[in-house]
């Protein structure tokens, strides 16, 4: 009988090497020097989720069977009654990510072969370009290009807009006495959008790939009126134009423009996103591995897209961590159905705390051959960038007039 190995030991490893928190989960196995790693990171309220680790995560699992992904993966789920949130489910794929690291390692071969094998060498990737000017964006986007990347997001002045001189404008209109907060103003928002991409055409043609992120900025109806205005640009895609409260306008949008819909980086639960693939309301789906649960459904949602014609798109910006990166690139070159990558690039102590990170060239990403997800943490250098406390300023996101609105 084979010998079993089991889980000795779990915490979380806390660490912000570009000043974005980080959340990292480390499992320790009963097999001397055999451990794994997986992303836990949910930087707004990076200090519950590591609580959650180590006051749930590890009591509940400690002593269990590491080769047994599926059933402490639905244990983790379960066992608070309560399921689907952001907390935990940022827990358990700390957890579970984890446990495919140690897979890999025990079968001598990376997580994508245990996830079918490789469809594709390398992830082709996005970037992301913005500026305060028409000039800055397209000046970045040519840099972009340059270094072989072939699709790009184009911001104007960062998620609703807030370009040029928006921001005095914006005070002009404020009541007297609002509220503090990232104030915009949807109108010219919308309006700057679209001479973002005449802009963009004008300049580079249809050399290159294009989308564009609304951030739920806007208006349902509103999202929609842009939408039909971008659809003479050739969007690549349209990304998170509706709040997930309003998912039902797809519907109408559907209707109404051919612009390829990008949705789901704030979806917890997949009550959330089941009916949009179902029904074909979106083009590409945009969770955020962790914050679904890690890799074990991750892969089965891919699988469930490909069913309905739906690609691929996972959430990577500078608050997913080098080892979240490292989890979505596997599930890339395994997916048929991948569709692009989100890239947001490492610098700096970045690669002191973390040892082989994915790595771009000339537009895509690859992942390394070595067993399990292929990177590890210095937990010391990790201790020489602690995480602040401070809470997020952008979240609070308000209009003219001072009402909270959806960031």
């Amino acid at each position: 009988m084979a010998k079993i190995v089991t889980i000795k030991d779990i915490y979380p490893i806390c660490t912000a090497p570009e000043g974005i928190p980080l959340v990292i989960v480390k499992v320790v196995t009963s097999e001397p020097g055999l451990y794994g790693i997986g992303c836990a990171t949910y930087t707004q309220r990076w200090i519950t989720v590591a609580n959650a680790v180590t006051n749930y995560m590890k009591p509940l699992l400690v002593g269990k069977d590491v080769s047994r992904i599926e059933d402490i993966w639905q244990m983790a789920m379960v066992s608070p009654y309560w399921r689907n949130g952001p907390i935990l489910n940022n827990a358990i794929s700390g957890v579970d990510e984890a446990l495919w690291d140690i897979k890999g390692k025990m079968c001598g071969v990376p997580v994508y072969d245990l996830l079918g094998g490789k469809c594709r060498e390398a992830a082709r990737v996005y970037r992301h370009a913005d500026g305060k000017s028409l000039e800055e964006v397209g000046d970045k986007v040519q840099a972009f290009m340059e270094d072989g990347v072939q699709v790009i997001r184009v911001q104007y002045g960062g998620y609703g807009g807030n370009s040029g001189n928006r921001n005095s404008y914006i005070d002009d209109l404020k009541p007297d006495g609002a509220c503090e907060g990232a104030y915009y103003d949807p109108l010219g928002y919308e309006n700057s959008v679209t001479k973002l991409f005449e802009y963009m055409r004008n300049r580079f043609g249809m050399g290159v790939e294009l989308c564009h992120d609304v951030h739920e900025h806007l208006d349902p109806i509103n999202a929609i009126h842009l939408a039909k205005e971008l659809d003479q640009y050739r969007l690549f895609f349209y990304e998170d134009s509706l709040a997930p409260e309003q998912v039902d306008w797809f519907r109408m949008m559907r209707g109404q423009t051919t612009v390829p819909i990008a949705m789901g980086e704030l979806f917890n639960n997949p009550n959330e996103y089941n009916k949009l693939i179902a029904e074909r309301l979106i083009d590409f789906i945009r969770c955020h591995v962790s914050q679904i649960g890690g890799i074990t459904p991750a892969k089965k949602l891919a699988s469930f897209c490909e069913a309905f014609g739906v690609k691929t798109a996972w959430h990577g910006p500078g608050d997913t961590s080098p080892v979240g990166h490292a989890a979505d690139i596997h599930l890339d070159v395994s997916s048929w159905n991948f569709g692009i990558q989100e890239w947001a690039g490492f610098r700096g102590a970045t690669f002191d705390v973390f040892s082989g990170c994915p790595e771009l060239r000339k537009g895509y990403v690859y992942p390394n051959e070595n067993p399990g997800l292929g990177i590890d943490i210095d937990e010391e250098e990790a201790k020489k960038y602690p995480c602040s406390e401070k809470l997020p300023f952008w979240t609070n996101c308000r209009r003219p007039d001072g009402t909270l609105n959806r960031p």
